[in-house]
């Protein structure tokens, strides 16, 4: 069954044909982060995907991942494109390292997922939160409810972690 719901008033489907999604969204309603572990190499992948980026084996095992990290790198959007974004620019589009799998398969590599920064509340971060983020920021991952069956993973500072000086584009 496909899974429906809405964010910021639009309609988002993860339709029932793609499986992986279907699967990694059903740990994500759970407030659980899960990622694929590939069964042969033992490499855990984001995106979820058929085969393993890495060895190619087409089996794999979903795991508990801890939701934390390092901000790799972010886009910072100061025009929403959707109407229903614009309200909430500026926002952070966020590249985060996992401390999970750090240094995999070689050493300049991480696990690294992409998502929105959002406040403690689960909407898109305030332009207080924006400006306070950059390369380096401690994360911690939340999940935004948008229907029964389906929650946004998301970023938010992780205000028990040391924080470092950021660094941030110039303005």
């Amino acid at each position: 069954m496909a899974l429906q719901g809405t964010h910021l008033g639009m309609n988002l489907t993860v339709d029932d044909l793609d499986i992986e999604n279907v699967a990694y969204f059903g740990h994500c309603a759970k407030h659980d982060f899960h990622l694929q572990k590939c069964d042969d190499c033992k490499l855990l992948r984001y995106p979820p995907t058929t085969a393993c980026p890495f060895c190619t084996c087409l089996e794999s095992t979903w795991v508990p991942v801890e939701g934390k990290g390092t901000v790799h790198s972010y886009g910072e959007v100061h025009h929403g494109i959707q109407p229903q974004f614009q309200k909430a620019t500026p926002y952070l589009i966020l590249l985060v390292d996992l401390d999970t799998q750090k240094g995999a398969p070689t050493e300049h590599d991480a696990l690294r997922v992409v998502c929105n920064l959002v406040g403690t509340d689960g909407q898109l971060a305030s332009k207080e939160d924006v400006a306070r983020v950059g390369i380096g920021t401690r994360v911690k991952m939340v999940f935004s409810d948008l229907s029964p069956g389906l929650s946004l993973p998301q970023w938010t500072i992780d205000e028990d972690a040391p924080q470092p000086k950021p660094w941030r584009y110039p303005d």
